[in-house]
C-alpha cells in the first residue's frame, strides 16, 4: 500500500466517525434512536478493524457499498440516470444472491451499504436481509412513494434503515420531474414517518435551475419541520449531450460548501455535498477507493455512473472482485480520471475508462 492510500484510508475512517457522531447528536431527542446510533459507533470501530486485517492480507475493503438492486421503479421520472445508463434491464440477482452479497459485505468490514434502484422498494424481500445485519446502515436512496404503513412498521423495527426520499425542489419542480401530485404525497408521508419519530433524510439533487430553491433556508426548514434529519445534496451530472446547461455554474459551486457549513451550525441535521465533501476528503472515492458500486445483475464496478466491469459476483465473491486488476488501475490513475467542472470524472472520461478494461481483456 502506497504512503498515500494509506493516509486517505486514515481519513476517511476519521471522517466516517465524525459523521456517526452526529447521527447521535441529531437524534439525542430520540433516546431509543440515539442509543442505536451510539452501538452503531461502535460497531463501526469494530468494522475499522475487519477492514485494516483485510488490507494488512492485501485486500483493500472499502467501508461503503452503493447496491442497485432493482432496475425496477413505480415512476417514469424525467432525465432519469438509471434508465439513461442502463437503457436495457438485464437478469437481476435472486432475493438469496443479494443476502449473499450483504453476508459477504459484512465479512469483509463493509459497514454502510446506500442502496439504489429503480425504486428498492419494490423488493419487498430486502427487510428480510437487513434485519440480520444490524451493525451495517442500510442508506435507501427512495422516491418514498411507497413507503405506507406495512413498510413504516419495517423500517420503526429495523433502526439501520434510513431512507433518504428524492425531492427536486418544491411542489413544482418536483411535480415537472416526478409527476403531477407526487409532492403532496410525499409531505404527508414525510409527516407519517415524523409522527413515528423515525430517522430520515432527502436527496436533493442540485441544478443551476433549482440552486437558489434547494440553498434557501426556508425550504430547508420546512423540510425540518417536517422532520427530516439528512440532507444529501448532489450536483447534477450530465450523461446526455446536451444536458451540461443544467450543472451548477462555477459561481454556484464556489458558494456551495460555505452555504452547507452554515446549514450545519444552524440545525440539528446531517448535511452532505457530493462532490464538495469528497472533495475535502481526498476527491473521487469510487473504484474501491472509498466505495464500490454492484450493480442489480451483480457486476462490481467502480461507480454508478461508470457502469463497467470485469468481475460478476454470480462467478466470484466479493474478495475477489474487489481485488480486481480494472478496480486497480483505476485507482493507479486517479488524478487522471479526475474532472474540474463537478461532472464525475469516471463518466466524464468513460472513454479511457473503457480503454483501461479492454486493455486487461
Amino acid at each position: 500500500m502506497t504512503e498515500e492510500n494509506s493516509e486517505f484510508r486514515f481519513v476517511l475512517n476519521d471522517a466516517l466517525k465524525i459523521f456517526f457522531r452526529d447521527f447521535i447528536k441529531v437524534s439525542i431527542r430520540h433516546p431509543s434512536q440515539a442509543l442505536f446510533f451510539f452501538k452503531t459507533y461502535r460497531w463501526q470501530k469494530k468494522a475499522v478493524k475487519t477492514r485494516e486485517k483485510w488490507e494488512k492480507q492485501g485486500t483493500h475493503v472499502p467501508p461503503i457499498m452503493l447496491f442497485s438492486i432493482t432496475h425496477k421503479c413505480n415512476l417514469n421520472c424525467k432525465g432519469c440516470y438509471e434508465k439513461a445508463i442502463r437503457p436495457v434491464a438485464k437478469k437481476e440477482l435472486t432475493d438469496e444472491e443479494l443476502k449473499d452479497v450483504v453476508k459477504q459485505a459484512h465479512e469483509l468490514g463493509i459497514s454502510f451499504a446506500v442502496i439504489a434502484g429503480g425504486e428498492p422498494f419494490m423488493r419487498k424481500k430486502f427487510f428480510e436481509i437487513t434485519k440480520d445485519y444490524p451493525d451495517i446502515i442500510f442508506l435507501i436512496f427512495t422516491n418514498g412513494l411507497l413507503l405506507n404503513k406495512e413498510m413504516i412498521k419495517n423500517i420503526r423495527n429495523q433502526k439501520n434503515i434510513v431512507p433518504l426520499i428524492s425531492l427536486e425542489g418544491c411542489e413544482e419542480e418536483t411535480d415537472n420531474i416526478r409527476g403531477i401530485g407526487v409532492y403532496t404525497r410525499l409531505e404527508k408521508i414525510m409527516n407519517k414517518l415524523k409522527k413515528q419519530t423515525l430517522f430520515f433524510g432527502t436527496s436533493l439533487t442540485l441544478t443551476n435551475r433549482n440552486y437558489d430553491t434547494l440553498t434557501d433556508e426556508k425550504f430547508i426548514q420546512k423540510l425540518i419541520n417536517t422532520g427530516c434529519k439528512f440532507f444529501l445534496f448532489v450536483e447534477y451530472n450530465p450523461i446526455k449531450p446536451g444536458t451540461e446547461k443544467f450543472m451548477v455554474t462555477a459561481g454556484q459551486r464556489k458558494k456551495i460548501m460555505g452555504i452547507i457549513k452554515n446549514f450545519r451550525t444552524k440545525w440539528p441535521a446531517l448535511f452532505i455535498e457530493v462532490p464538495g465533501d469528497e472533495d475535502e476528503i481526498g476527491g473521487c472515492l469510487g473504484a474501491g477507493k472509498g466505495f464500490i458500486h454492484i450493480s442489480a445483475e451483480g457486476d462490481v464496478e467502480p461507480c454508478p455512473f461508470a457502469p463497467y466491469s470485469d468481475m460478476n459476483l454470480k462467478n466470484v465473491n466479493l474478495k475477489e472482485a474487489l481485488n480486481s486488476d480494472f478496480l486497480k488501475r483505476i485507482r493507479e490513475n486517479h488524478a487522471q480520471l479526475h474532472s474540474s467542472d463537478g461532472s464525475c470524472g469516471l463518466w466524464a472520461k468513460r472513454d479511457l475508462v473503457q480503454q483501461m478494461l479492454k486493455e486487461l481483456n
